[in-house]
Parts: structure tokens; sequence; C-alpha cells
């Protein structure tokens, strides 16, 4: 009995003893895993930090890149891919830092001199180049404004035949202009923000018809082309969309809007840019631009993939795009590139409309902004006004959607070579931008770009002729 008791007292010593040995390793776990949890929380939190950070640096330059994909757009895309299938892929990754050097010194113009695009031409050059600028330009929004609607108009009718046509016109057109004109300017610019997320709407549709990836690859990188009046017209047709004056004007005052927002409430307190300025305004743009341009390849995939596939090569407008989706690449893939073409319509008309505005108002010296009050900027709302009900005239006077792009494009090709060369002299004169202006790589790029937009208009003309 006391061998049994031993045993007992020593089995509660030894357990007692165990217990004593391992509490400082069982503290240790503990405070590992601790320390992973609180580690692993923190990471997320970070992550999550630099994500939101990240979103509060995009402004102008994400809503003037998706502006970029508008329905016009969608369905020079969308040929491009039904025509010539996966060839053409080179496209987007050849305009992406064109585009972006175009678009960063539009901004950098805004950001130094505190002015816009045609307020600065005028205080520079001589004013008759930028009253036949602006009013190319005045004339060429007014009928890609009339196709976009049109667009729209004909992608709701895709869900909802029985709708009139000419209502779902003039629904869209009063819609974009109640919240350009009654909508204060810091809400209005949050609204475009989200608005251009729509455009991921193409990159799910192209990845839900199934891409063959190696012939994506190869494509992106081995550019191919074929010498013929078609492909130059279709690829000036690209050039034109993806590097597009009523941009330039657009980003331009979009930076002067941003620093008036932030309390800069005079030229004089907008001049000069901070290096943290620069640095968040180049983010901005080459990130607006790059999403611009990838939707631009999952649109041409998508309609490589689907249309060209089963030899449809024809597409005049983005509604016919998505018709033609539907029994290819079934339900989902029709109905995101569908609500696609309404939400970019619904982002793009406001630019087009507002850039017009801009040019015209910068021009005549009139009071501009969309952050002054109907009242008290009449003539510059009037321009939007009068653009956007030109646009909704288009659509009832028979003006064929594929004929007014063409006018828009003639119009875009004579007038962005113009525009850009008047870009690049302004933001390379250190008078003008001190030590802001563009460096050697910056000006070869940029007078790369007109070059090349100099060559595409001409191309244009010649072969519609």
């Amino acid at each position: 009995m006391n061998t049994g008791s031993e045993q007992k007292n020593r089995g509660n010593g030894h357990s007692l003893f165990e217990k004593i040995a391992e509490a400082p390793a069982i503290a240790l776990e503990k405070t590992v895993d601790e320390s992973k949890k609180i580690a692993s929380a923190i990471g997320k939190q970070k992550i999550v930090k630099k994500a939101e950070d990240y979103w509060h640096l995009l402004g102008p330059g994400l809503t003037t890149g998706a502006a970029d994909d508008d329905p016009s757009g969608i369905a020079t895309y969308s040929q491009a891919g039904a025509r010539y299938g996966f060839r053409w892929l080179w496209l987007a990754s050849f305009t992406f830092p064109l585009m972006a050097v175009a678009q960063e010194m539009c901004a950098r113009i805004g950001l130094v001199t505190g002015r816009g695009l045609a307020a600065n031409i005028r205080r520079h050059f001589p004013r008759k180049v930028l009253y036949f600028c602006t009013l190319l330009l005045f004339a060429a929004n007014a009928f890609n404004i009339g196709a976009d609607l049109g667009a729209m108009a004909q992608a709701v009718r895709l869900f909802v035949p029985n709708l009139a046509y000419g209502v779902l016109v003039v629904f869209f057109a009063l819609l974009s202009l109640i919240l350009q004109i009654f909508t204060t300017y810091k809400k209005y610019a949050r609204y475009l923000k989200f608005l251009a997320l729509i455009l991921v709407s193409y990159i799910f549709s192209a990845l839900m018809v199934g891409l063959p990836w190696r012939e994506l690859f190869y494509s992106t990188i081995i550019p191919t082309f074929t010498f013929n009046r078609e492909s130059i017209l279709l690829v000036t047709a690209v050039l034109g969309t993806t590097i597009s004056p009523y941009l330039f004007f657009w980003q331009t005052s979009q930076e002067v809007e941003e620093e008036i927002l932030a309390g800069k409430t005079s030229v004089k307190s907008r001049l000069g840019a901070t290096d943290q300025e620069i640095k968040k305004m180049r983010a901005d743009i080459w990130s607006g631009m790059f999403f611009s341009n990838l939707v631009m390849f999952f649109i041409i995939a998508a309609s490589a993939a689907t249309l060209n596939r089963y030899g449809i090569t024809n597409i005049n407008t983005a509604a016919d795009a998505a018709a033609a989706l539907r029994p290819l690449a079934g339900e989902g893939a029709f109905l995101l590139f569908a609500l696609g073409i309404i939400g970019t319509g619904l982002l793009a008309i406001p630019v087009l409309a507002g850039s017009a505005s801009y040019a015209l108002a910068e021009s005549f010296n009139w009071r501009e902004g969309l952050y002054l009050k109907l009242k008290k900027a009449h003539a510059f709302y009037g321009v939007i006004i009068i653009a956007t009900l030109l646009g909704i005239a288009f659509n009832f006077i028979g003006l064929d959607p594929i004929k007014a792009l063409i006018y828009s494009a003639i119009a875009n090709g004579i007038v962005a070579p113009i525009v850009l060369t008047l870009i690049v002299l302004i933001s390379s004169d250190k008078k003008i931008m001190g030590d802001r202006a563009n460096g050697r790589i910056t000006k070869f790029f940029g007078w790369l770009v007109t070059g090349l937009m100099a060559l595409a208009g001409l191309a244009a003309i010649i072969a519609l002729i």
C-alpha cells in the first residue's frame, strides 16, 4: 500500500515538475502564435492601407484614361479584333507609353501654370491657331457625343427592345447634363472616378470567353501590319481614339480643378508644383493610361477569340459587338460587355462636352470650371448644353454613327498634331515651366507622338479621298 501511495505522490510530483518545466515553452509557443496573428493582422492592415492610399492618389488621370474607352472606342477596338484577330494586340502596348507621355505633359502644364491648356495656348501663340483648333475640337466632340448617345441607347435596347431609341438618347443626354451642371465638382469627380471601374467588365468578359494565352503573348510583343486602305484607316482610328485632343484639354483643366478644390482659388496661388505633387500626378497618369490600354487589349482579345473565330468580321457599333457576343460567349460575357457600353458612355459624354467647353471658354477668356455654379458661368455651361444638344440632334437627322465617327476622326486627325506641337513647345519652355520643363527623353517621345499622329491623320485623309 505504501508503494502505491509513493507512486501516486511521485506521479503528482512528476506532473507538477513537468508542468513547471513546460511552462516557459508553452508561454513561448503562445507568444509566437500571437505574434504571428498580430503580424498577419498588421500585414493585412498595411495591404488595405496601401490600397486605400493608392485609390485616393488616383484622380484626373484615372477618369481621363477611362473616358478614352468610350462606346466609340469600344466599337473601334471590337472591329480591330473581329477583322484581324489577335494580330493587332501589340497596339495596346505600343500606344500606352505614347498616351501616357502626352497626358503627363498636359497634366504638368496644368499643375505648373495653374491654367488650362487653351489658356496657355492663348497666352503664348497666335489666337487664330487656337480658335481653329477649338472649333474643330468642338465639332469632333459633338459628333462623338452623338455616336456615344446612340451606342448607349442601342445597348439598353439589347435588354429591353421595346424601349424607344429616341427616348433613350434624350434620357442619357439629360442625365449627363444634370450631373455636370447641378452636382458639385467634388461629388462629380468622385462619381467619375467610381464609374471608371465599369471598365473592369471588359476584362472579365474577355476572361469568360477563354483566351489562347500563348497566341496573345506572341501577338502582344510581335507587331504585324498589312499596308492597305482598310488597315491604315483602322490603325488611324485606334490612334485617334487613344491619343485624342479632347483628352489633352480635359486633363489639363482637371488638374486645375483639383487645385481649386484644394483651396488654390487664384492663378497666383496655383503657380509651380512641388516634388510630391509631380510624383502623385505621374502615378495617377501612368496608372490611368495603363488601365485604359489594358481594357483596349482585352476588348480586342475578346472580339478576336469570339467574333473573328466564327467569321464575324464587320462590327459597326459597340452594341453590334455585344449582340454578336451573346450566342458565342454566353449571357455573362454579353451582359458585362453591354453594361460596359452604358457605363463608359456616362463617363465619356461629360468629358467630351466638358473638354470642348473648357477649350472654348479659355480661348475667349470666359469664366470656366465645373466648380462654379450655373449662374456664375453661363457661357461655360452653355457650350456643354449646346454640344450635348447637337449630339442628340445627330441621332434624329439620320446621320449614320459610323459616318459621325469618320467625321470626328478627320477633325481629330487635323487637330491632334497641331495641339500636340503646342503642348510639346509649352511643356519644354523653361520660361513657362521652369525646372519642370520636359527632359530629353520626354521631349523625344513628345515629338514622336506628334509625328505619328501627323502621319496617321494625313494617311486617313488620303485614304478617305
